[in-house]
């Protein structure tokens, strides 16, 4: 057992549901096994500045099903440098911090692995990001939340689209993954799915929409925002002007997809990150991130974890197919 006494746990880049579930997991992890812990605010900018404050046990009291982050996240310009990491490293030290535990996605991690390296500070990554995009884990906290909250605004979208014989184009979040849009579409019915994942040929649309448009009245497309030809209003000009008798609708539902009360499985699955990192770094872990594969929870060095893209499996574009 290696010996930790102060954890340090942050949480940084886009806010996800579940993180604070999270924050509150470490937090009672580490004082079940008598070990102190700092809440750095603001990412890696407050550990640059020195925002930090011991976290009690009655610090995450009624948190668990609380959207957003408690310790705020910000990103910071000045951390990419080494006198950034400079800075903050000497925070650490100011306020007795010999390990980290860090909450967020790619760019979070990026930080954590060259600040690791850099000082020899013990690090485990928490992955918690709505797009599902790390290597190393089936689910990233704040997906399943931000995938039902997109399937109950499509669901309320295509109460209207019936109603008035409506064509909806909803964009969704998604910059370089797809798996909100992809999943979203099959759980709510959707007509076709555009993600950047795939090089999209409008032409399997066009012809889709024309054999379709006797079929039913109403058409939902899911747009995830990174796809190479545009967001939602730039598809939707583009139907406009090729099928100009559809009544075409666009909804960006943007940063709604963010925000509400954690589900109930980012909730369990940050409960168990939680305690997994806290024992991790206890374990001597260090510059990986913890995640669950086929119901287990697993490590996985974080360099691996952010170089590998997540797979998307691309045959659920054919049950899209199939079913629409």
């Amino acid at each position: 057992m290696t010996n930790i006494n102060n954890i340090g746990v942050y949480t940084s880049g886009g806010d996800a549901p579940g993180m604070n579930a999270a924050i509150r997991a470490v937090v009672k992890t580490a004082h079940f096994y008598n070990i102190e812990v700092t809440g750095i605010r603001l990412g890696y900018e407050g550990m640059i500045n020195g925002d930090m404050m011991p976290m009690k046990l009655k610090s995450v009291g009624n948190i668990l099903h609380r959207g957003g982050t408690i310790l705020k996240t910000a990103r910071s310009a000045e951390f990419r440098t080494d006198e950034g990491k400079q800075k903050a490293y000497k925070q650490l030290k100011r306020h007795g911090v010999d390990a980290l535990v860090a909450i967020g996605g790619d760019g979070t991690f990026t930080g954590a692995n060259k600040f690791s390296e850099l000082f020899d500070i013990p690090v485990i990554g928490i992955p918690a990001t709505i797009d599902n995009d790390l290597k190393g884990t089936d689910f990233t906290i704040g997906y399943d939340t931000a995938l039902n909250t997109v399937i109950r605004s499509v669901d309320q979208i295509r109460d209207t689209a019936e109603s008035h014989d409506r064509l909806f184009i909803v964009e969704v979040m998604g910059r370089d993954s797809g798996m909100i849009a992809m999943h979203s579409g099959i759980a709510a019915g959707a007509e076709a799915v555009m993600i950047p994942e795939v090089k999209n040929n409008l032409e399997p649309l066009f012809k889709r929409l024309e054999e379709s448009k006797h079929q039913k009245n109403s058409k939902i497309l899911i747009v995830a925002e990174g796809q190479e030809i545009g967001g939602g209003f730039e598809i939707g000009q583009i139907i406009k002007e090729r099928f100009p008798h559809y009544d075409t609708r666009v909804s960006v539902l943007g940063h709604m997809q963010r925000g509400g009360h954690a589900s109930c499985a980012d909730r369990v699955l940050a409960s168990r990150l939680g305690v997994a990192a806290v024992e991790g770094l206890m374990n001597g872990r260090t510059r990986e991130m913890v995640g669950v594969r086929h119901n287990d929870v697993v490590y996985v060095k974080l360099d691996e974890a952010i170089l590998q893209p997540s797979e998307l499996d691309l045959n659920l574009l054919k049950i899209i197919e199939l079913l629409s």
